[in-house]
Formats: C-alpha cells, sequence, structure tokens
C-alpha cells in the first residue's frame, strides 16, 4: 500500500529537523577516497606472489561472526549493484587480478592471473593464469571460464544487465590463446589504470563457464553456484544467517586463516546492527551509525574507521512519464530539495555529505566553494525556490502536480529523506508525492522496468573515474539509468571524456557535462556517503583505510582472530 503519510502542508523545512525526523527517528528505533592507485607496470611477473596477512605470525583457525545485510534481490554477483549481494557471497570467489586488501585496495595485485603484460600502444593486455585452480565443484579452472565470465560482463546477453559492463565498452575482443592464457583487445587505447581498475573490480568475479551455459547465462536465481574463493557456502538462511567454511583446497596456499564466517543478517545503520557490535554478538559490521562509532570510539577493545564510500543516495525521476519528462519540471524539483538539511535529517543515522552529479571527494569535483555559490545548494533556498516556481509555471504547471508514486527503497535513511523530500516538494511547488515503501528486490525490479514517478535508492560506481558512472549512471540505456535519460549533448561529451587521456583537457569536457547535469538533471542527488566500519581488536588482517568503496576488499582472505 502506498505510505501517502506527510509532515503538513504549513511545514518550514527547518522545521523538520525539530520535529519529522525526530518522530521518524523514534519510529525506527534510530539513534542518531581512495587515494590514487600506483601506477601499474605493463610487464609483471608475479609467478613468486603469494599473498599473506598484513601482520607477522597470523593465528589460524576460529570463525567470523560478522553482522551484513543478507537480504539480496537476487543472486548474481555481476548483475548486482549492492552490497546486500557482494558482501555475503565475496569470499566464495576470485578475481583475473584484484585490488590488495592490506592497503585498502590501492595497489592491484596478482589473483588468478599471476603475471601479465599489456602492448606498449595500450590495445592488448595479456594474462596468465595459475595452473591446478580448482572451482568448488572439483572442476579446474581455464581461459575459458574466464573468457566467458568477461564476455558475459562486457556484452552481456538479452534480458542480463550488469552494471560494470560500460567499463569495457572499448574492449573488441577476449581471446583463449590458450588454456592458460587470456587475452583482452581494445578497439582504441584506455588510461592503464581505468582498464586493469575496470578488470580488478571486486564484482567481477570469475564463474564457471558451464555454470553459465546451464543457467543460460542468468545466475539471478541460483543461491549457490561454484566459484574458486577462499571460502564456500555452507548454509544460508533468508534473513537470518548465511555460514561458510574454509575451502580445504583453495589454490592460495596458508589462505584462509580462519576456518568459516557467520554472516548475520542486520540492516546497515540499524539499531540491530548498533546493539550486535557493542553488546559483542558479532565481531565485525559495516555501515554502522554515527552514535554507535562514537561509543565504539570510547571503547578501548573496539577499533573503527571511517572512509568514503563509492555510492550515490538520489531520487530517480521517470523521464517516460510526464510531466516528468520536461527538463524544466525536473531543475525545479532539483532546486527544490535543500542539501544541506537531507544530510542533517540522517545525521544521528548514517554520515553523508552533500553534493551535486559528481563524486564531492574527487579530483573531478567542483570545489565545494564554488559548488556552493550555485543555485539549490546555497545555505539559503529562497533563489532556488522562486527559480523552480517559475520553472514549473513555464511548463505549465504553476499550482502544482498531485500523485506522484514515490519508491521507496526499505532502509532507515531513505524512509527519513523520502519524508523530508515529500514535505519539501509539496512546500515548495505544491508537489504531493505518495510514498510506497518496498524492500531490495521489489526497489531494483521496479526501477528498473520504470514502475514509479520517483524513486529514492542508492546505487554504486566502480572507480572515481566519471568514465565509469557518467556511463552507467546517466549515458543513454547505461546499466543503472533508472531515469531513462537521454540528453543528446551530454552523450557527445561523454564519449569525448571516455577518449580523452590528457587530464588538462578531460576536466574542461566533465566541468561541461556537469552544467548539462544541472540544467537537465537525470537524477536529484540527495547525499554522498561515508561510512562507519568497526571491529574488535582482535580480529586482525583488516586494513579498511583510505578505500574507496568496499566492494573490492570482501573476500576476508587475510583476516585472522588474536584469540587464545
Amino acid at each position: 500500500m502506498p505510505d501517502s503519510r506527510g509532515i503538513g502542508s504549513r511545514w518550514s523545512r527547518r522545521d523538520f529537523l525539530q520535529t519529522g525526523a525526530a518522530v521518524a527517528a523514534g519510529a525506527y528505533g534510530m539513534r542518531w577516497g581512495r587515494v590514487l592507485a600506483a601506477d601499474i607496470p605493463y610487464e609483471f611477473d608475479g609467478s613468486k606472489f603469494q599473498l599473506t596477512a598484513p601482520e607477522p605470525n597470523p593465528k589460524r583457525g576460529g570463525v567470523l561472526r560478522m553482522g551484513i545485510p543478507n537480504r539480496p534481490p537476487h543472486f548474481d554477483i555481476h548483475q548486482s549493484g549492492t552490497f546486500f549481494n557482494i558482501g555475503t557471497q565475496g569470499c566464495m570467489f576470485d578475481n583475473l587480478i584484484r585490488r590488495d586488501p592490506r592497503d585498502g585496495g590501492k595497489t592491484i595485485i596478482p589473483d588468478l592471473a599471476h603475471s601479465w603484460e599489456i602492448a606498449k600502444d595500450g590495445k592488448t593486455y595479456t594474462f596468465h593464469l595459475r595452473q591446478g585452480v580448482q572451482f568448488h565443484d572439483g572442476a579446474e579452472l581455464t581461459a575459458e571460464d574466464v573468457k566467458a565470465t568477461f564476455d558475459r560482463i562486457a556484452k552481456p546477453p538479452e534480458g542480463v544487465s550488469i552494471p560494470r559492463s560500460i567499463l569495457f565498452r572499448a574492449v573488441s575482443e577476449i581471446n583463449a590463446r590458450d588454456k592458460y592464457t587470456i587475452e583482452f583487445k581494445l578497439a582504441e587505447p584506455r588510461p592503464v589504470n581505468f582498464m586493469m581498475s575496470a578488470i580488478a573490480s571486486g564484482w567481477n568475479v570469475i564463474v564457471r563457464k558451464k555454470t553459465l551455459e546451464d543457467n543460460n547465462y542468468n545466475l539471478r536465481k541460483l543461491v549457490i553456484y561454484p566459484g574458486t574463493g577462499p571460502f564456500r557456502s555452507v548454509r544460508r538462511v533468508e534473513n537470518e544467517i548465511w555460514v561458510v567454511e574454509k575451502n580445504p583446497n583453495y589454490w592460495n596456499k596458508g589462505l584462509p586463516y580462519l576456518d568459516g564466517i557467520e554472516f548475520y543478517h542486520v540492516l546497515p545503520f540499524s539499531p540491530e546492527m548498533a546493539s550486535a557490535i557493542l553488546s559483542g554478538r558479532v565481531d565485525y559490521v559495516i555501515a554502522t551509525d554515527p552514535v554507535t562509532a562514537r561509543k565504539a570510539k570510547t571503547m578501548p577493545e573496539i577499533s573503527i574507521d571511517t572512509h568514503y564510500q563509492s555510492v550515490v543516495h538520489a531520487t530517480w525521476i521517470n523521464n517516460k512519464k510526464k510531466p516528468l519528462d520536461d527538463p524544466r519540471v525536473r531543475r525545479a524539483l532539483h532546486l527544490a530539495l535543500d542539501h544541506r538539511v537531507l544530510v542533517e535529517v540522517v545525521k544521528d543515522v548514517a554520515p553523508m555529505m552533500a553534493g551535486g552529479f559528481i563524486y564531492p571527494f574527487s579530483e573531478f569535483a567542483t570545489p565545494k566553494e564554488e559548488l556552493e555559490k550555485r543555485l539549490g545548494y546555497q545555505d539559503d533556498p529562497t533563489a532556488a525556490i522562486r527559480e523552480a516556481k517559475g520553472l514549473m509555471a513555464a511548463a505549465g504547471y504553476p499550482n502544482g502536480i498531485n500523485g506522484l508514486d514515490y519508491l521507496v527503497r526499505d532502509i532507515a535513511i531513505f524512509k527519513l529523506w523520502s519524508q523530508a523530500i515529500q514535505a519539501m516538494l509539496k512546500d515548495a511547488l505544491n508537489v504531493q508525492c505518495d510514498l510506497r515503501t518496498v524492500v531490495e528486490s521489489v526497489w531494483f525490479e521496479d526501477a528498473a522496468s520504470g514502475h514509479f514517478d520517483l524513486a529514492i535508492g542508492a546505487i554504486v560506481s566502480t572507480l572515481l573515474d566519471p568514465s565509469d558512472y557518467f556511463n552507467a549512471w546517466y549515458g543513454k540505456d547505461g546499466p543503472q539509468n533508472y531515469s531513462f535519460w537521454n540528453n543528446k549533448e551530454f552523450q557527445a561529451l561523454s564519449a569525448q571524456i571516455d577518449g580523452q587521456v590528457d587530464p588538462a583537457k578531460r576536466l574542461p569536457l566533465i566541468r561541461q557535462a556537469e552544467a548539462i547535469l544541472e540544467q537537465d538533471p537525470p537524477l536529484l542527488p540527495v547525499a554522498w556517503e561515508r561510512i562507519h566500519t568497526v571491529w574488535y581488536s582482535y580480529l586482525k588482517g583488516l586494513r579498511p583505510y583510505d578505500a574507496f568503496g568496499i566492494y573490492d576488499i570482501v573476500r576476508e582472505d587475510t583476516f585472522w582472530l588474536d584469540k587464545a
């Protein structure tokens, strides 16, 4: 049923901080960048490389208890864009190459491929696989499995949508040169860091060719399928627990150190997550609330780190529906939001920061002091709302819009934000929304199919580079373009950005693209995420510091327990 509860017609955006947020927080039981990667060598011989824990003399044994969501929308990691998948499934798989978990993922290191060569013209990448690696079902890994995996990622078959496919747009061929050699050929060069980072993404796990063939290349309904990773599945109970055990045949001899992991289902920023970590029922949580983080800092037995996350929180606007297909209406909705208030609304639930359409903590972002001079980002919203009203009148809606279906993902921050945004839009523009809260599976299905007018949720990117998320989020037919937005001028600029390797020439193009996004918004940016990771100090082997996102360092193979 739609949730049409509002804050009241005579609402003040500042009043919401004193009333609506407090009521909502009580109702839901709440209190409340990555550094640039090192240069990648064109030739690397890692045949002797072996990953170990970052600390000396790691202990073996024990079971890690982790508090993390266990409510995925489906089970296909490649098709997923949420931590609800990879957080629990990532430890069961490996990558061709990977980001080093010991330095927050800043460095690319060998994985299933021990060595590589990159042609001087930047158009051929060759990787040499380890021999004797086994999937959990006993089959040997070969280059054909890697080819099948990346063929599907780069060019998804009909009915399959993979958010990372746009990273491989320049790839023209993927060849298994022999049983243990895989080759990527590019139609045109891309920066080496970009391509290697795309291949090393934690999402791009290697799966069996036979698994793909047996399931018509769609793994959404397949709960368990063989990986080569350090852990394998034992037992799963929906919304309760997922238990994995050590893979006794793991190719990286000596890893993992743990006997197993128990993933207990708790939602991000929730009171249940706070209770689980502070009471010691779990050893480790990701994305807890600021109040819990502050409490954890006073406990000498607990460690904590706060870092940026590769996530945008936004409201998508369905461009297929009138009057939302009018750029003036979308721009008006964008101007009606007070971003500083929206950050304040959830400040005791989740650590967020205001920003526009580009990661605000990246080298590509418009400086904060410049952004805050723009309409829609100023401390005083009067001028922005005045322009928004003018745009609505020019579009033929001076008296507002009634009955917009506002799809809300069932997480605390989105429930709070949707109520605030509902009130802001009604107060400023007489735009009235009916809130409809749904779980992940329904949210992603309805968002992808266009069954909404507005939809609030979060999506991730793989890289900080705009050539990733400009195409995935804002590109025509982009895999995460839930607004179905298509601005031809932007698409032309985005293609130029992709092909321009000179940073001095690239940045002005990015600024031009950003200006288009401001005037013709594909979505309404709400906030950008920082997260608190909390763990008991007896848990060793994790180094989340300086990480950009949590999706590249989810294997837990270097973790160990310093217990008697």
